[in-house]
């Protein structure tokens, strides 16, 4: 099941994310991004279409993108194998279906710029 919270926002900027794209894009055919999100959800609302937009900016291919819907009560696919209690949650892995790392709802910066970072750190 698709997410409409993760449809790319038309007026994000990625020259102004020109960073995050780069990294996003030369990784962009060796992780798969695992999106858990509900379209009801405020937080998903506000973060998921930019971050939707990075990834159409970085030209990730849709296949390396799960979008995965939960519930109000935040029941869904993989929940709790992948430990999911806050929304939205990404999960990044590499062709191996080994974690990279993860956004959870509330850090510090944007989701796409977040994970840029991380993934950079992590296969730097």
């Amino acid at each position: 099941m698709s997410l409409e919270t993760m449809n790319p926002n038309p007026t994000w900027d990625a020259a102004s994310y020109e960073d995050a794209v780069d990294t996003l894009e030369e990784h962009n055919d060796e992780l798969v991004y695992k999106v858990w999100g509900g379209d009801w959800c405020k937080d998903c609302r506000a973060l998921l279409p930019d971050f939707g937009a990075a990834l159409d900016a970085a030209e990730v291919p849709a296949d390396r993108i799960e979008e995965i819907a939960v519930d109000e009560d935040k029941q869904g696919p993989g929940v709790d194998e992948y430990g999911i209690e806050y929304i939205p949650t990404i999960v990044v892995e590499n062709d191996d279906g080994e974690e990279i790392t993860r956004f959870v709802e509330e850090e510090d910066l944007p989701p796409a710029i977040w994970l840029a970072q991380r993934v950079e750190d992590e296969l730097a």
